[in-house]
């Protein structure tokens, strides 16, 4: 890993409000493919965590819209029941990846992030919609 990386999952860990960076470790994700079929046919929760610009260059149908830099203040809107898978997603798998790993140190152990992310999810063509046409559990 980068070391640029390296300090930028640092800062998403202090801007969630924890303490240190825990040092490298494999984290539970999904592949983009998995991803979609399991959101489609509703079996976990996807949360779109890219930023309201980014967001309105299309969504994937049915996600929540909680953008990164909302995390913090609205964590207690990501379910935390075991039960409930819940699939972060963002542009590249960056963010979502940090996190994932910053929300499990604070306990929740049904969360994983998704390969790929929406810019991948963009060429492959797959369907997306403008925010304000999403039809789901966020608008």
């Amino acid at each position: 890993m980068s070391t640029s990386l390296k300090r930028f999952l640092c800062g998403v860990t202090i801007v969630l409000g924890l303490q240190a960076c825990s040092p490298e470790v494999a984290l539970p994700n999904v592949s983009l493919e998995q991803a979609r079929a399991e959101h489609e046919a509703g079996k976990v929760l996807m949360i779109d965590i890219r930023e309201p610009q980014e967001h309105a260059t299309g969504v994937a149908q049915g996600v929540v819209l909680l953008p990164m830099s909302q995390v913090a203040q609205r964590v207690a809107e990501i379910p935390k029941q075991a039960d409930q898978p819940v699939l972060l997603i963002c542009n590249t798998q960056n963010r979502s990846r940090a996190v994932t790993e910053a929300l499990q140190e604070q306990g929740f152990t049904n969360i994983l992030y998704v390969n790929g992310g929406m810019s991948e999810w963009a060429q492959r063509g797959w369907p997306m919609v403008k925010p304000q046409d999403l039809v789901g559990p966020s608008k």
